[in-house]
C-alpha cells in the first residue's frame, strides 16, 4: 500500500491530474463573485455579501424554469464563492505540496548521482569526429595537453586528469586524460524551485487559515476595533484626521489619515498613511483604500437633550447619490439621509425618517430637506431637531494581517535563486584525450548551452596557444558536426 501511494504520488500523470484540477477551480474562483476576504470572519458582513450574490442570480432561467436561487444555494454549498479559502481547494493544495515533497525526495538522489560522479576516462569511439562537438589536434604533446588545461582554467572550468598506463605486454604509450567541469552541481538548483513552490503554497495556505482582513470606514474622530469586540488585547483604530486636497482644477491631489491605533486604552502607533505608505503594528497592516462624503450632524430630543454628536457615513448609493443610515439611540426612528445638490448647485440632505409602518402600506414617517448649518423643526423631524453641521468626510482602509508573507518572500527568492541557476548557468563538460600525438576533443553542454559557439571559442583559444608555442603549428582536424 505504502509503495502504491508513493509511486501515485510520484507520478507525472497524477501531478497533471492535480494541476488540470487545481486550474479548473482556479476558473471558477475568477469567473464567479467571490466573497471578500473581510467577509468570512464577520457573520453580518458574510449575509450581506450573499445577499448581492443572491440577488444576481435571481433572474438567472433554464427552459422557462427559475433556477437562480437553487444555483446560489448549490454554490454557497460548494464553496464555489470563497474557491481559494474553501475546504477542498486547502486540501488539494496539502496534496500539491505533498506530491512536490515525495517528488523531491525520489529524485534527490538520482540528482546527487549525476552530478557528483564524473566519469574522466572515455572511450575512443566518445571522440570520433562524426559526432557533433568533436575536434582533434594532429602533432600534439603532453605541452599541448597543459596548454589546454590552461584554456579550461581561464574559463572557469574544474579540471581533473588521468592518465592510463598501457597493458605489460605493448609497448604503446600511456593515454592522457583530461575532463574539465564547469558549474558541476548547478543542475541541483532544481531544488531551491522546488522549495519556492512548496513555500508558495504553504506561505498561502497559512494566509488562509491564519491571516485577517477587514475593511473600516470611520468618519473623522470615529474609532473601531481591528477584530470582534472582546478579543484579547485588541486594537483600536481612531481616524485622528482625514484631508483630501484638490487641484484647482478640482481633481483630488491626494488622500491621507492621520490614524492613531491603541491596546487596552494605549496608544501604541500613530502615522499620517497614504496609498503605498501604510502603517505596520504587530503583524496587521493598515492600508489608506479609499474616502467618501460624510455629514456632521447633532440630533436634539424634545427636551433639547443632545443624542447625537458626529459623522454620518454616506457610504452606500442611492440613485446614484451618496446615502447613509443611522439610528437615533434610544429610539426605534432611522434616519435615510442622501447627499443632493439644490438647482443653483448648493449642497443639501435629504433626511427620510423610517420608523414603525406609519400607514398600511409604509413606513416613511417624514421626508425633509436640510440645507448646510440649518436646523429642522422638531414636528417636521419626528420631534427631534436635526442639525447639518458640516460637511465632512469618512476614510476607508483595508486591515490586514498576512501570516504567510515572510514564507511567500522566502519562496519567491528560492524560485528566482533556482531559475536564474538553471538558466544562466547550466553545466559544460570537455573531455580530452592525448592517445600518441592526437589531442582528441569532446564537449557536451546542458539546455540553454550553444555548444557548438562555445566549442569553436575554446578551439580558437587553444589554436592561438598552440601556434604561439616555439616550432608549433598545430591544426585542429575536424570540427563541431560530421567530418
Amino acid at each position: 500500500m505504502g509503495s502504491y501511494v508513493w509511486r501515485t504520488l510520484t507520478s507525472i500523470r497524477f501531478a497533471v491530474l492535480q494541476i488540470s484540477v487545481l486550474a479548473v477551480a482556479g476558473v471558477f474562483g475568477t469567473v464567479l463573485p467571490q466573497l471578500p476576504a473581510y467577509a468570512l470572519h464577520d457573520a453580518q458582513a458574510y449575509a450581506d455579501e450573499m445577499g448581492v450574490i443572491q440577488s444576481s442570480y435571481e433572474r438567472l432561467s433554464i427552459l422557462g424554469l427559475n433556477v437562480g436561487p437553487l444555483v446560489a444555494d448549490l454554490f454557497e454549498r460548494l464553496g464555489f464563492f470563497r474557491v481559494f479559502s474553501a475546504p477542498w481547494f486547502i486540501l488539494l493544495l496539502t496534496v500539491l505540496v505533498v506530491s512536490i515533497v515525495v517528488c523531491t525526495l525520489d529524485r534527490t538522489p538520482a540528482m546527487w548521482r549525476t552530478a557528483h560522479r564524473v566519469r574522466i576516462v572515455q572511450a575512443a569511439p566518445f571522440f570520433d569526429l562524426r559526432l557533433s562537438e568533436r575536434a582533434r589536434f594532429t602533432s600534439a604533446d603532453d605541452q599541448a595537453a597543459d596548454e589546454l588545461a590552461a584554456v579550461l582554467r581561464g574559463r572557469r572550468f574544474k579540471v581533473r586528469e588521468v592518465t592510463v598506463d598501457a597493458p605489460p605486454d605493448s609497448d604503446a604509450a600511456p593515454v592522457r586524460h583530461l575532463y574539465g567541469d564547469r558549474y558541476q552541481y548547478v543542475k541541483l538548483a532544481t531544488l531551491f524551485t522546488h522549495l519556492g513552490l512548496i513555500l508558495f503554497l504553504a506561505g498561502g495556505a497559512v494566509t488562509t487559515v491564519a491571516g485577517y482582513e477587514t475593511v473600516v470606514f470611520l468618519g473623522e474622530g470615529q474609532t473601531a476595533p481591528v477584530q470582534a469586540v472582546g478579543t484579547p488585547d485588541n486594537l483600536l483604530v481612531k481616524n485622528v484626521h482625514f484631508e483630501a486636497p484638490t487641484r484647482p482644477d478640482g481633481s483630488f491631489a491626494d488622500f491621507r489619515t492621520d490614524l492613531a491605533v491603541y491596546r487596552n486604552g494605549q496608544e501604541v502607533a500613530r502615522k499620517i498613511i497614504r496609498v503605498n505608505d501604510p502603517l505596520e503594528v504587530d503583524g496587521y497592516v493598515f492600508h489608506q483604500n479609499t474616502f467618501g462624503p460624510a455629514a456632521d450632524l447633532a440630533i436634539r430630543d424634545a427636551a433639547g437633550q443632545l443624542v447625537w454628536d458626529g459623522p454620518v457615513l454616506l457610504a452606500g448609493e442611492l440613485g446614484g447619490y451618496p446615502q447613509g443610515f443611522i439610528t437615533i439611540p434610544g429610539s426605534s426612528l432611522g434616519l435615510l439621509i442622501v447627499l443632493d445638490r439644490t438647482v443653483d448647485d448648493t449642497p443639501q440632505l435629504v433626511i427620510t425618517g423610517l420608523g414603525e409602518t406609519a400607514t398600511d402600506d409604509s413606513n416613511i414617517v417624514f421626508l425633509r430637506e436640510l440645507g448646510l448649518g440649518s436646523t429642522s423643526e422638531p414636528p417636521s423631524t419626528a420631534g427631534y431637531a436635526v442639525t447639518w453641521d458640516a460637511a465632512a468626510a469618512y476614510t476607508g482602509m483595508v486591515i490586514k494581517r498576512d501570516p504567510g508573507q515572510g514564507l511567500i518572500w522566502i519562496a519567491y527568492l528560492s524560485l528566482i535563486t533556482g531559475l536564474a541557476l538553471s538558466f544562466y548557468f547550466p553545466r559544460r563538460r570537455l573531455w580530452a584525450r592525448l592517445h600518441g600525438d592526437h589531442l582528441e576533443l569532446a564537449f557536451l553542454g546542458d539546455r540553454y548551452v550553444s555548444s557548438e559557439q562555445e566549442f569553436e571559442a575554446l578551439l580558437d583559444d587553444l589554436s592561438v596557444r598552440l601556434r604561439n608555442l616555439p616550432e608549433r603549428r598545430l591544426q585542429p582536424v575536424g570540427g563541431t558536426g560530421p567530418a
